[in-house]
């Protein structure tokens, strides 16, 4: 069946740089916002609720399996508006002390740091036996650029394990339905990669895939031809991974074998679309985040969504 672009409608504005949203069950949606430092949850009608004061640069954001907020904090950019008014993240901040994964507490709003002494966490994912995976994107400094990683990681904070490194701007990460395959997009390069998980924070190479060899094992699932920049990304209930595309400014969905299907944008243009995210099994509801414009968008996916491993 022909991928067929849903239309986007906004539910909600003036958010500051708005990424990591989050499906929750009474139609309410999780968001970061990496320039306020804040989790903030948006209300069907578009109203913002402040659950947490993070501080730095929250990120990715994901439920674990004791209900608990998962935030990558990324340690924070400095930051540049456009002559069209979207703003942008630039180098490493004055104040950065360095990134870490947060435990956030949806019901009182306290926040702990999880693990530390990380460069730039950026996004994340639980599998099925309540450990997740994160990448850590490093920072960029006027004259030196971090190469980045893949981790595994309980939610207890007893273990952290780099998986893979390095990775040039390791973004998006996802699970496939069956949790067999595991992606992450790569900012930089404009390129998604895909592994087998073969066991609990273990990978091999997908030997379905016939692409080229990558970091860890990883075979190219897609590499996007021209100058355009990958973020965040979904996995729906077909198994498409659905990546936001910078400088294009839209969301590109691939097929399990790599095909780009089709791109979803919003109504005004903004470079820095950066996340989509899903209702669940049983419903069509998509949520993406314009994050350049401060913007929250909905729409109807052609497809159903997919259930994470753990849902509030």
């Amino acid at each position: 069946m022909a991928f067929v672009a849903p239309q986007l409608h906004e539910v909600t504005r003036g958010l500051a740089f708005p990424e990591g949203p989050v499906a929750l069950s009474d139609g309410s949606v999780l968001v970061v916002e990496i320039a306020a430092g804040r989790l903030t949850r948006v209300l069907p009608d578009g109203t913002h609720v402040t659950v947490a004061g993070t501080g730095g640069g929250p990120n990715g954001a994901a439920i674990g399996p004791d209900g608990a907020v998962y935030v990558c904090d990324n340690g924070g950019f400095t930051w540049h508006t456009r002559p069209d008014g979207t703003v942008f993240p630039g180098d490493q901040p004055e104040d950065y002390r360095g990134g870490a994964i947060l435990r956030v507490d949806p019901g009182t709003g306290e926040s702990s740091v999880l693990y530390d002494g990380l460069r730039g966490p950026n996004d994340i994912v639980f599998a099925a036996d309540g450990t997740f995976w994160f990448t850590d994107l490093g920072k960029r400094r006027p004259r030196e650029l971090d190469l980045g990683g893949l981790h595994h990681a309980r939610p207890d904070g007893s273990a952290r394990t780099e998986v893979v490194h390095p990775l040039m701007t390791p973004n998006g990460v996802g699970l496939s339905p069956d949790g067999s395959r595991l992606y992450v997009a790569e900012t930089a390069t404009g390129r998604v990669w895909c592994w087998a998980v073969t066991g609990p924070g273990e990978l091999g190479t997908p030997p379905e895939l016939p692409g080229p060899s990558g970091p860890g094992g990883a075979r190219l699932l897609h590499g996007f031809a021209g100058y355009r920049n990958l973020d965040s990304l979904a996995v729906d209930g077909d198994g498409n991974v659905c990546v936001a595309t910078l400088v294009t400014g839209e969301v590109s969905v691939l097929s399990p074998a790599g095909e780009l299907l089709g791109t979803v944008a919003p109504p005004e243009h903004d470079p820095h679309v950066t996340n989509i995210c899903f209702a669940g099994a049983g419903s069509r509801d998509a949520w993406v985040t314009s994050s350049g414009r401060g913007r929250l968008y909905r729409c109807t996916w052609p497809v159903d969504g997919l259930d994470l491993a753990f849902r509030r």
